[in-house]
């Protein structure tokens, strides 16, 4: 017979009527039979599919009403499951023929209820023969002692499900046992219902309501489409394998499901076929079926994007400023009160009354001293494309790197591959647990799988404590009214690409020394921080989206020394990631864009590693060190945030080392003293739950910490430990063994470029500032307005900014040496107070080159000094010191101002031995040029280096900066200066 000689539908139609064997004879028959049947997926196979009494809706229970990829595969999958318990039998050895010598099972049927061969189950399962079948009638059986299954049988209940209820305890003697199509309810004596310690039993369309299921190794379970409800459980001790396979938990008062102990080492028959039944299970995001929601791309501010799909994208800043309402050129903005980066110098104004700012008048260029060779100039230079470096580009970085993929992970990850590959313990998949409190719990090195599984409405979804093992993979959790995941006590896993959002706690918890690998995952929506780590605890967290959490992306804090890396953390409604109460961790290529708050916040003894990052975009700050911060800040791109760069409070002791700071609004680095009133509120530690893991919105950063120790403690007596995180801190030595150990804040080696105001500095602590390119601020390029210790600056580059220089207000104590200070459009040093200016490069400056005033004691001391229009060195009110030794070079030629001004009443400041050089026009003089040495800051670059490259390269010689000998009067006593 022929296909084609009927139409196709009519043949669909002929065999929708056919059974299920019936059906497989048909697709023996040829190829074109075979395609004709497997045609018949959204009809006959569906009908087969929904009909079978003995399983659900393959989707059931998480998403009951979306149709499978295949209702033929999934009626495969349900035929295959429910063999396993079949297939203890001898395997076959030697000799073929045997078969044909094989005794066949007879297995009988026995019938259970009112007018059958026997009324109660008891007696049925007293003479029932191996591998028997027990149909039980609709009615509710009880036994009042606990019954024994002594040879193998399965127990069927007859009818719709609900029908049959035992009220029963009963412990498996026997190798296997199936049950299906049974509600199972506690007796009197026991709320255990069914227990095995050796045996595997497999459980079909069951309910449980009040009871317990209770495995112990080596025995093994297999359990698909059942319900436990009203408080019922399923606890698992030292098993080796087991499979729960869509099932239904709600309602209960303790763990749905408890793992407990190591897997015990001897095996049951049954665990080499489920393991081979778990591999050929399809992975639960091929089909999208549990995929998470997407998130947001990281480089949007809406929409949605697949969480590997986040491409290196282009950044607009106007696009930005725009969106922000961020004026792009900030003009005028009042740095503090009574000053504004608005305020122009003389030759400013003067330069404005002749045509404005930006005139240029090509006689400047023929007599000014050529400048651009200097140690830092490399980090200027354009690129081979024809690019500009970031350093003197207009334009903030426009590519920010995207997460990897998990296939992406695995391969570079060992450890991770091994244990996404792992089949031991218990495997749960395509569950849901809902409306309980709580729902997997792991204890004392258990071990357990979770894929495609639901928790919704729990405390918490799953606990893993004391050394146990989880595997989490494309999972949900949301709505926890606490944290989604604990993991304590050493306890570690892999939790990989789930959907972890709306939780009233942290969406991860991490704490006591648990060390698990987090990556991929998508954690948002929380009412409190996205991920927490502290009390010791560790882990990687590495390319997930961290978003939209109502306070830190990821917290750490009493030691939590996690390795965060490549994650994309934005759109947060606090800080991106905080670290407090000697938290540490190293932070490395994340993507911190767009969130309220600090894009990281470092405060009370925090102390990170935080390395190559991109923290843009921020409507505050991108980096807040707060009191008593410290860590090591390397090679970060800190860019177009609405406040600072990066905010330093004085009582801190960070190491900021080669980072590009760029385009933000404010300042490119604040250094403020403890008191700053200036948005005390965010930066002081007041902004929404910023140190705690619990916290009301608006509650202040002490509040927030004590609320967290609360909830630890909580948490923590109920399993019975104890809170105490300081006898688990690390020593100070041990925590800075691994990088350079200071007493005084450090920035070295950092690009400071488009921001307001390139470094402004109101401090109350010592500060060291080297090797610094500071250029094209629109406004000052490094303004010390309080320094009641000495502030350092040495070999930096200040270029080109829009308005001074350097600006140093009275009583502030500077050392100012070695700087190269260059076309700003300001003086090129405003000094008011107490310190020295040292061989610095003043050259190009619109104003005045040095101008020192008020009642300074200072010493100005072989600078070479050649300004445009005002006066090379201004000594102007009563100042107090020397100016000796300094070159004064003639800038524009009708420049009238002298190279070497003093005001006529001043009789205590010394001028000795100033060198002035005035143009000659009736001679060939050769052009004045900077050598012995030549321009500064002295610095060197490394062969080869490219500015292009991550900001952390920016090496610096670190012996080759500056060794000079210094007079006695040196302000910090010594006689000799070796700045590192």
């Amino acid at each position: 017979m022929e296909v084609g000689s009927l139409p196709v539908e009519l043949w669909r139609v002929i065999l929708a009527y056919l059974p299920l064997p019936d059906l497989g004879r048909c697709c023996q028959v040829c190829r074109a039979w075979r395609e004709l049947i497997l045609s018949l997926d959204n009809t006959r196979w569906r009908q087969l599919c929904l009909g079978c009494p003995e399983c659900r809706h393959p989707n059931w229970p998480s998403q009951p009403h979306q149709e499978p990829p295949s209702w033929r595969e999934a009626l495969k999958q349900h035929a295959l499951s429910t063999r396993t318990w079949t297939q203890n039998g001898p395997e076959l050895q030697s000799s073929a023929c045997l078969i044909f010598f094989r005794r066949r099972k007879d297995r009988r049927v026995w019938h259970v209820g009112p007018g059958c061969e026997f009324e109660t189950l008891r007696g049925a399962l007293g003479v029932v023969g191996p591998y028997d079948r027990v149909v039980l009638h609709p009615g509710v059986y009880e036994e009042q002692a606990e019954v024994a299954l002594k040879v193998p049988v399965e127990l069927v209940g007859l009818g719709q499900l609900g029908e049959v209820a035992l009220l029963v305890c009963m412990e498996q003697q026997c190798p296997t046992a199936r049950l299906c199509n049974l509600v199972f309810m506690p007796p009197w004596f026991s709320t255990v219902v069914y227990k095995t310690s050796w045996g595997h039993v497999q459980l079909d369309n069951c309910n449980f309501e009040g009871a317990q299921l209770q495995i112990r190794g080596p025995g093994t379970c297999q359990a698909r489409f059942c319900s436990f409800s009203q408080g019922s459980s399923a606890h698992l001790l030292g098993v080796v394998l087991s499979l729960l396979d869509s099932c239904d938990f709600s309602g209960s008062d303790t763990a749905s499901v408890t793992i407990e102990g190591p897997s015990v080492s001897e095996r049951n028959w049954a665990c080499k076929h489920l393991a081979a039944l778990a591999r050929t299970f399809p992975s639960c995001g091929a089909s999208g079926n549990n995929s998470p929601p997407r998130g947001p791309l990281a480089g949007s501010t809406g929409g949605h994007q697949p969480l590997g799909d986040v491409k290196k994208e282009p950044v607009s800043i106007d696009n930005w400023q725009r969106r922000t309402g961020v004026d792009a050129v900030c003009q005028g903005t009042v740095i503090e009160e009574g000053w504004s980066d608005g305020d122009h110098s003389d030759g400013e104004e003067e330069n404005q009354d002749r045509g404005g700012t930006n005139t240029k008048n090509p006689l400047i260029l023929d007599y000014k001293i050529p400048c651009d060779h200097h140690g830092l100039s490399h980090l200027l230079k354009p690129q081979p494309d024809g690019s500009l470096p970031l350093a003197s580009s207009p334009d903030p970085p426009s590519l920010t790197p995207e997460p990897l993929t998990l296939q992406q992970e695995l391969d570079r990850d060992p450890e991770a591959q091994m244990l996404a590959a792992s089949t031991l313990g218990c495997i749960l998949r395509r569950c849901l647990f809902r409306e309980g409190k709580g729902g997997v719990h792991l204890s004392n090195y258990g071990q357990a799988r979770l894929e495609g599984n639901v928790f919704r409405g729990l405390n918490y979804a799953v606990r893993c404590i004391q050394n146990s093992t989880i595997v989490m993979l494309r999972n949900e959790v949301r709505e926890c009214r606490a944290s989604g995941v604990f993991l304590r006590l050493s306890a570690q896993g892999l939790i990989a690409e789930n959907n972890i959002h709306s939780n009233g706690e942290a969406g991860l918890d991490i704490r006591k020394g648990a060390n698990p690998i987090i990556v991929c995952n998508q954690i948002h929506s929380g009412l409190r921080s996205g991920v927490v780590v502290l009390g010791n605890g560790k882990g990687s967290i590495r390319s997930n989206q961290i978003y939209n959490n109502k306070e830190a992306g990821v917290y750490i804090l009493f030691s939590g020394n996690p390795v965060v890396s490549g994650n994309h953390i934005f759109q947060g409604q606090a800080a991106g990631i905080a670290i407090n109460e000697n938290g540490r961790g190293m932070i490395t290529e994340n993507v911190i864009k767009e969130n309220q708050w600090g894009g990281v916040d470092i405060r009370r003894g925090g102390d990170p590693i935080l390395r190559n990052n991109y923290i843009c975009y921020g409507y505050s700050d991108g980096v807040v060190v707060g009191e008593r911060g410290r860590g090591l800040i390397e090679g970060n791109h800190v860019y177009c945030n609405k406040g600072c760069g990066v905010w330093v409070m004085s009582s801190s002791l960070p190491q900021l080392l080669g980072n590009y700071i760029t385009h933000n609004c404010m300042y490119g680095l604040a250094v403020f003293c403890r008191k700053d009133p200036e948005n005390v509120e965010a930066r002081g530690g007041n902004w929404p739950g910023q140190d705690g893991i619990g916290g009301e919105a608006g509650s202040g950063e002490r509040r927030g910490v004590e609320g967290e120790g609360r909830e630890g403690q909580d948490n923590l007596n109920e399993e019975g430990e104890l809170f105490a995180w300081e006898s688990d801190l690390d020593s100070e030595d041990e925590r800075h063994s691994a990088r350079r150990s200071i007493s005084v804040a450090l920035v070295e080696s950092n690009c400071m470029s488009y921001n307001g105001v390139g470094l402004y500095v109101k401090s109350s602590e010592p500060l060291n500032v080297f090797a610094n390119l500071v250029n094209s601020n629109r406004g000052t390029g490094i303004a010390v307005l309080q320094s009641s210790q000495l502030t350092r600056l040495v070999t930096n580059c200040i270029l080109e900014n829009g308005r001074g220089g350097v600006t140093v207000e009275k009583d502030c104590r500077v050392e100012l040496r070695g700087n190269g200070i260059y076309k700003n459009s300001g003086h090129g040093v405003s000094f008011s107070g107490n310190g020295q200016i040292l061989e610095n490069d003043v050259v190009g400056n619109r104003g005045h080159g040095i101008q020192v005033s008020g009642s300074a004691d200072i010493k100005v001391m072989r600078n070479r000094v050649q300004p445009v229009q005002g006066f090379g060195v201004a000594v102007v009110g009563p100042v107090k010191g020397v100016v000796h030794d300094n070159p004064l070079f003639q800038g524009h030629p009708g420049n009238k101002k002298a190279l070497l001004h003093i005001d006529p009443g001043n009789e205590s400041c010394v001028l000795r031995n100033n060198n002035v050089l005035i143009h000659n026009s009736c001679t060939s003089a050769p052009p004045w040029v900077l050598e012995n040495p030549p321009p500064r800051p002295l610095v060197s670059s490394p062969s080869g280096l490219s500015s292009s490259q991550y900001p952390s390269r920016l090496a610096i010689s670190m012996t080759n900066r500056i060794s000079a000998t210094v007079e006695s009067g040196c302000h910090n006593g010594s006689m000799f200066c070796s700045i590192l």
